[in-house]
């Protein structure tokens, strides 16, 4: 053998005796083949087997076989995003003259997937009432196929009643996904509660340290994960398993880290309706948040993100007050080690029931830092936006 090749083929070493408990990643384009008639009868492995590495490699299966446990479904899809997740759902059973219900609280860029992608395609949509539960059996018709969940909204923090909403799309044949990315698995399982697909974005809090793109889709019926895969395929979208292996680090923290910041929020929430700047405090544990008797019933624990409905204020107030933060970061996202707030546009996404209150809404995501430190960061930017009453008067 020639100093060329040498170069390019790689020796075998002796691998016996060495076991790590770090998953390995394992990065491939190309998947050789043992002979001609094993590449030839390639298309028999199925979507379980390795064919090429844009269809998944051993560190991409085994952070699917981990969700697909958690969430005690059959099988898991990988996808680069959390949007991804939610559009490769509807793009893989919603066909033109097909319709799909969703909330009106759901992440913005749904709304305007179906409004700009698949409305002009012959696919229509509803938009609901997020605290509709078994009223939704009044919206679907027969063009209904999907039922689309999202509890709570990340924004505005409504619970929704998913054994209700199931129950009613089920008596009419018609399926339902959740996005469950606030909760994870940990706190609720969509699956368990009659939902088709349960979706995540792993960028949030599966990742768990803000340097990763990444979404999952578990169901518990083999033909809908063969769907997704085919549409998968069409597309030529694939993960990189260097994010999976992130995503597998980050899995095994975050127990430890949804407890941790599930506490934190739910104490910071109770000590924000005492702040003379806060008009309401949206958290999913205080009685006043809609869907509280939900969430008590269905979830019973917090995950680290709420928001808050500030009084009104001007906008240069708000600026300089949030300028001012010294240990939360301003940013989109959330379900990494920092602390965030982010100013929420509420008001131009509502089209069900209008949103009422003017001040603006601050999601905030609690991170690890110390307790003691966000929180005087928070008072901080609360006191110095707090109306005294000569500037009323002035």
């Amino acid at each position: 053998m020639h100093d060329l090749t040498r170069c390019v083929h790689h020796p075998a070493v002796n691998e016996e005796g060495y076991a790590s408990l770090a998953v390995p990643t394992h990065r491939a384009s190309t998947i050789v083949y043992k002979d001609a008639a094993s590449f030839a009868a390639r298309k028999y492995r199925g979507f379980d087997g390795y064919t090429y590495g844009l269809h998944g490699t051993p560190t991409t299966r085994t952070l699917e076989a981990q969700l697909t446990a958690l969430h005690g479904g059959v099988r898991t899809v990988l996808v680069p995003s959390g949007q991804a997740a939610v559009t490769i759902v509807m793009l893989s059973v919603l066909l033109p003259g097909d319709k799909v219900l969703i909330p009106d609280h759901v992440y913005p860029p749904v709304r305007s997937f179906c409004e700009e992608y698949l409305k002009p395609r012959g696919i229509d949509y509803g938009v609901y009432d997020p605290l509709i539960g078994a009223g939704i059996a009044a919206l679907i018709d027969d063009a209904t196929r999907l039922v689309w969940v999202e509890s709570p909204g990340s924004g505005t923090m409504e619970v929704q009643d998913v054994p209700a909403i199931v129950k009613a799309a089920k008596a009419r044949g018609v399926l339902v996904g959740c996005d469950n990315t606030w909760a994870t698995p940990l706190i609720f399982k969509p699956l368990a509660h009659g939902a088709d697909f349960a979706c995540e974005a792993l960028t949030k809090y599966v990742g768990g340290h803000s340097d990763l793109l990444l979404g999952s889709v578990t169901v518990s019926d083999m033909a809908l994960r063969e769907k997704m895969k085919e549409t998968l395929r069409a597309f030529g979208v694939g993960v990189s398993p260097d994010e999976c292996q992130l995503a597998l680090r980050g899995i095994e923290t975050m127990g430890l880290r949804l407890a941790h910041i599930g506490e934190v929020s739910e104490d910071f929430a109770r000590r924000l309706t005492h702040s003379p700047a806060v008009e309401t405090v949206l958290h999913p544990a205080l009685p006043s948040c809609p869907g509280h008797a939900v969430w008590k019933r269905d979830m019973g624990r917090s995950a680290g993100v709420f928001s808050v409905v500030l009084k009104p204020v001007t906008d240069a107030e708000l600026e300089a007050a949030l300028s001012a933060l010294k240990i939360f970061a301003i940013g989109a996202s959330w379900g990494g080690t920092r602390s965030l707030i982010a100013p929420m546009a509420i008001k131009g996404d509502r089209t069900v029931n209008p949103w009422t209150p003017e001040g603006t809404v601050l999601r905030i995501s609690i991170g690890l830092e110390d307790r003691d430190d966000l929180w005087n960061d928070l008072d901080a930017l609360l006191v110095a936006l707090e109306r005294r009453p000569a500037a009323r008067v002035a």
